[in-house]
């Protein structure tokens, strides 16, 4: 019988389980990921970091149409510091402070406009959003990851957003898996 191991790539509701045809002990598994030193490991849990997200995507999403002011807008008044990776006079792009990938830098305009997150766009937004994107793409050109990077937008409680000013997510420099979670 196949040893089960939950372990979560990304900060996200799921759990990835990874089967083995042989036995493993849950609390001693190891993972080597590319793109780390030789002899560095790095141990995954999920079930307290994802019941974590979960519950923290849940206390944001009480106040998510507010215009009050999120950690990302203190932030781009240069109230919080952060390692900005690229700037324009619509765009930030700075790293995460929990990253998930060895490149993970969180994409935002500088202007909410009512963009809380995705499933709040309408048409007038068309052009900032298409600027995120275009701004990931220079990002990713920036981290040396053009050749493969994934960008991922969290939109509302199950999806474990837990700032509600839009943002991008660009990920990369080890391999991506599919499916996401």
């Amino acid at each position: 019988m196949a040893a089960t191991i939950p372990f979560s790539l990304f900060r996200n509701c799921s759990t990835f389980r990874l089967a083995t045809p042989f036995a493993l002990n849950p609390s001693t598994f190891n993972l080597l990921l590319p793109h780390q030193p030789p002899r560095t490991r790095l141990v995954f849990s999920s079930s307290a970091t994802n019941n974590e997200e979960a519950a923290a995507a849940k206390a944001a999403a009480v106040n998510f149409d507010s215009e009050a002011p999120t950690i990302f807008d203190k932030i781009i008044k240069k109230e919080i510091p952060s390692s900005i990776v690229y700037e324009d006079e619509k765009v930030l792009a700075f790293r995460d402070i929990n990253p998930q990938a060895p490149v993970h830098v969180l994409v935002i305009p500088k202007f909410r406009d009512g963009l809380t997150q995705l499933g709040k766009a309408e048409g007038r937004h068309g052009e900032i959003l298409g600027q995120l994107l275009y701004a990931a793409k220079i990002v990713a050109e920036k981290e040396g990851i053009l050749d493969g990077f994934r960008v991922v937008i969290n939109n509302g409680p199950s999806a474990c957003q837990s700032v509600y000013h839009l943002h991008l997510h660009v990920l990369g420099g080890r391999q991506m898996n599919w499916p996401p979670g």
